[in-house]
């Protein structure tokens, strides 16, 4: 198993590549709660083997750990820099089988290689050259979650608590395809529950004494896709939808889950409203609605601009020329941080492309310079 450095000298590219590539195959990088503890388990076993301090925290045997990496000096206090990562994916055990581990070219294809071990695997490299709490200006937090790709639910209370104590945030999610860049503006995003409670009746004999929930929902569906308006940026997306019994019976029953994106508060809040103020259409039946705001927006600051262009010098300074992307629809953990007024850069991890399919690969030839970026990104800044 591909060990931390212990110096400060960093792995070149095919180094980084061999690293990443043990933690890939060793499958433990799946969206269940075991295979998340079996990837803090290897993150934590190489940190404090690299001299870092870690400290593991149950959230739940249906989540899986919270994995804290640090450089900080006991007794010190002081306002730091805030590495996020989660260390779940979309890929269930067994995916490795669909999408081997393998290197074609410049391309390092695997589940989780693009989002977002590759990502992990270059800060944590660059935290361990900096192991020592005098190596860094400021005293580094790295916080590890299991949950991100289902909300972060779990893990938010924890991200806030220490954001609470931070002067920058710098999230590891992977970089942006064609050029690396990364993320200064995401949308927030919220779901809705929507139940529809009608009458049931017989289908045939007794027709007129049922309420349809169907033919309810299918108004609703109809309101809420109306909600999109490109033109502010805000969509609203009925993602699923089930109801009914039998054939021959009148639905008395009808859920649907809608996703909805909102590139700023005041969107946000008005959406929220219109989507608790939504009204039956038909006689005699009942709309139970259940909404929430899972991620708030991620709005591009002036002090996040300020923060983008002591990355670009220290980019630069790496061998490689770092460009913001437009705002992004997905919602990340960065999100959390921004909207609690810490400067947040996000999309910093490993270059590539395919995240959430099963064709995800990060560029080897970029490793090496990724990994110099963020040493120099938790030596330098203050």
């Amino acid at each position: 198993m591909s060990a931390l450095p212990t110096s400060s000298n960093l792995p070149d590219s095919a180094a980084l590549a061999e690293g990443i590539r043990t933690w890939i195959e060793c499958e433990s990088p799946s969206n269940s709660p075991a295979g998340v503890a079996a990837m803090a388990a290897l993150v934590e076993q190489q940190a404090r083997a690299a001299g870092l301090t870690t400290q593991l925290t149950s959230l739940g045997d249906a989540t899986g750990p919270l994995l804290y990496v640090t450089n900080r000096a006991q007794g010190d206090t002081r306002p730091g820099v805030l590495v996020l990562a989660h260390m779940d994916t979309v890929h269930p055990v067994g995916t490795l089988g669909e999408n081997p581990c393998r290197i074609d070219g410049d391309k390092l294809y695997g589940p989780g290689s693009y989002d977002m071990k590759g990502g992990i695997y270059l800060a944590l490299t660059a935290l361990a050259t900096l192991a020592k709490p005098d190596a860094t200006r400021l005293p580094i937090d790295f916080l590890l979650v299991p949950d991100e790709e289902t909300g972060s639910h779990a893990s938010r209370p924890a991200i806030e608590s220490y954001a609470r104590n931070a002067r920058y945030g710098l999230v590891c999610e992977p970089a942006r395809p064609n050029g690396g860049k990364c993320v200064t503006a995401r949308k927030g995003t919220g779901m809705l529950r929507l139940q529809v409670k009608g009458r049931p009746s017989h289908a045939g004999m007794q027709h007129e004494k049922g309420r349809s929930a169907i033919r309810e929902m299918a108004h609703q569906v109809l309101a809420l896709e109306a909600m999109t308006d490109y033109e502010r940026g805000v969509t609203v997306s009925v993602g699923t939808i089930s109801g009914g019994t039998v054939t021959n019976t009148v639905p008395a029953l009808c859920n649907c889950v809608v996703d909805f994106r909102v590139p700023t508060m005041e969107a946000a809040e008005d959406t929220l409203t219109r989507m608790r103020g939504l009204q039956a259409v038909g006689a005699d039946v009942s709309l139970d609605i259940d909404v929430e705001l899972n991620r708030p927006p991620m709005v591009k600051s002036e002090a996040t601009t300020q923060l983008l262009g002591k990355a670009r010098l220290f980019a630069t300074a790496a061998g490689f020329q770092l460009d913001d992307a437009p705002m992004t629809g997905g919602g990340s953990d960065a999100n959390f941080t921004s909207a609690m007024g810490v400067p947040t850069l996000d999309g910093l991890g490993a270059d590539g492309d395919g995240a959430h399919t099963l064709n995800e690969y990060i560029l080897v030839s970029t490793l090496a310079a990724r990994a110099k970026f963020w040493q120099l990104l938790l030596r330098d800044l203050e």
